[in-house]
């Protein structure tokens, strides 16, 4: 079951409208995280990957070995700004990475695959 709900469509493009045009609230930045969180999370189900936005969320995707404590075997981190760029496909994974915008451990964390979520 995913921890996060998606927007409804009329919510999700007024939000992206408010990003697009640089008039978005700490609100709007924190339902398009969890938008496109629980879009991954349906999308990619699994426990081998953790996908972290603070301070908005974190959800475990992709399939492979299960995690219950600890570090994961792999871990994404990124801020919210980032997530949001690259759910939408705004902003490719590999220039993400290489600005380091993104960190990203372990097996199966390049989300090139799974990304954008549009």
């Amino acid at each position: 079951m995913a921890r996060y709900k998606t927007l409804a469509p009329g919510e999700l493009a007024a939000a992206c409208a408010r990003i697009d045009a640089g008039e978005a609230a700490r609100a709007d930045l924190a339902a398009l995280t969890r938008h496109f969180l629980a879009v991954l999370e349906q999308r990619s189900p699994g426990h081998s990957v953790e996908v972290r936005v603070p301070p908005f969320g974190a959800v475990q995707v992709i399939e492979g070995a299960k995690h219950t404590r600890g570090t994961p075997p792999a871990v994404v981190e990124t801020d919210p700004a980032t997530w949001v760029a690259l759910a939408r496909g705004a902003l490719a994974w590999s220039d993400a990475r290489s600005a380091a915008r993104v960190t990203a451990s372990g097996e199966r964390s390049d989300l090139t695959p799974h990304l954008p979520l549009v």
